[in-house]
């Protein structure tokens, strides 16, 4: 059995898990990318019928695809990847599903009556958790203009979490991060990325553009993040990998 200390953090024990499920989207040039944000490029620059080997190299923003976030994003002087010990980086975390607030409202915004829901049918929010939205928003991956919402910074629309809610699970709950399966964690309405800035400021994890989290179930998952550390950069693509019991 996996024991857990006050934090939320694994020590000496056995973990237990029955399937391994991926919450990263490969990277490829035609994935959604945030307005003004760089392009992804592949290029060839080795072939094994010419060279003997093959090898690519590739350029592509730092907060593209599937990526975590650091308080350099917006805090001159904060640290990036390198703030983040392997210890942050293994989690357990819960799910909070609100497709169908999202399919009524796409920018719906997460709030704190959901969260008192969810803990009505699962208890507390568990101290030093990954919160993870599942929005839905998956579905609309292969369609870059829809799962933004819109072709310009100021006019996206896409679900994420309040900022109240925000507030009372960092505050309250004593959280470790939060994640979505959306393009940021706060609504795309949110052009003063308040949701983001206040997780960063508190040195917590923040993921975006994950997916399959509708297959997660509201609790007993245990994440693990593998970090492309890009030395002194405001963030970089994951890979998530959630442990499902």
């Amino acid at each position: 059995m996996t024991q857990q200390t006050g934090d939320g953090l694994a020590k000496s024990g056995s973990i237990s898990f029955s399937r391994v499920v991926d919450l990263s989207w490969p990277v490829h040039p035609g994935i959604p990318l945030w307005p003004g944000d760089p392009v992804v490029e592949f290029e060839t620059v080795s072939e094994i019928n010419k060279d003997g080997y093959f090898l690519r190299r590739f350029s592509m923003g730092e907060h593209s695809g599937t990526h975590l976030s650091a308080p350099s994003s917006f805090q001159a002087g904060a640290s990036g990847h390198e703030g983040f010990s392997p210890q942050d980086l293994v989690r357990p975390a819960i799910v909070i599903d609100i497709t169908a607030q999202a399919e009524l409202d796409r920018d719906y915004p997460l709030t704190m009556n959901d969260v008192l829901d969810w803990e009505s049918d699962h208890g507390p929010v568990p101290a030093g958790c990954l919160v993870l939205l599942c929005t839905g928003w998956q579905s609309r991956w292969d369609n870059p203009l829809d799962y933004l919402g819109g072709a310009s910074a100021g006019e996206l629309h896409f679900p994420g979490f309040g900022l109240e809610a925000a507030k009372m699970m960092i505050k309250g709950r004593g959280i470790a991060g939060l994640g979505t399966d959306t393009a940021s964690v706060e609504p795309g309405v949110d052009t003063d990325f308040s949701v983001s800035r206040l997780a960063l400021e508190n040195r917590l994890i923040v993921l975006e553009n994950l997916t399959n989290l509708d297959v997660l179930l509201p609790t007993g998952a245990l994440l693990v993040v593998g970090l492309l550390r890009l030395e002194g950069g405001s963030g970089g693509p994951a890979s998530v990998t959630a442990l499902v019991p």
